[in-house]
């Protein structure tokens, strides 16, 4: 049975996978660990609804929004500028 899905075609298939795997974990773990809005404890659920609007624009205004907000939104750049340039023959 396992020579049955242990080929080497099967590789690809279990890196994607094991790729969203990581991708889930690790938004679970950072939702439970630094999300102002998640409350394990029960000490802090029975605090109700709090009004922590800095904490919640810290969560949400990470390095990666920050670093990508002023930049143009293409993956390659130089491709598109090169079948989009109007200027070349």
């Amino acid at each position: 049975m396992a020579n049955r899905w242990l080929r080497p075609e099967v590789y690809p298939l279990f890196a994607a996978v094991g790729v969203a795997v990581g991708i889930c974990g690790f938004q679970l773990v950072r939702n439970i660990c630094i999300n102002p809005e998640v409350r394990v404890s029960k000490e802090t659920r029975a605090a109700g609804v709090l009004e922590n609007f800095a904490e919640g624009e810290k969560y949400s205004e990470h390095f990666l929004r920050k670093y990508v907000r002023n930049r143009a939104p293409e993956i390659m750049p130089s491709i598109n500028s090169f079948f989009t340039d109007s200027t070349r023959n």
